[in-house]
């Protein structure tokens, strides 16, 4: 006869997330604890070629630098104005 505990749900509530890109497989689980002490986001990710090859082509389509580098070119004159004035020697 089973016992009551072989029929318990499991200790974590899963998600799980799976993307094929070319030559890249990223898969994501997150896992959350049905008391809520505890949380895991666990990513991985898959290349072939290596990774190497695989990392420059994310840096080439990084939105966050690309709009990073835009701020800091908009903002650079404007924060050039707010320095002190440089000091000359004769």
């Amino acid at each position: 006869m089973p016992s009551a505990d072989s029929h318990k749900p499991p200790e974590w509530d899963e998600t799980r997330i799976n993307a094929r890109l070319p030559n890249l497989d990223v898969d994501v689980l997150h896992r959350r604890a049905w008391d809520g002490d505890a949380e895991q986001v666990q990513v991985t990710l898959t290349t072939v070629p290596p990774i190497e090859t695989s990392a420059r082509l994310f840096e080439m389509a990084n939105p966050a630098l690309f709009w990073m580098r835009m701020a800091q070119a908009a903002w650079t004159p404007w924060l050039a104005l707010l320095a002190p004035p440089r000091s000359r020697r004769d």
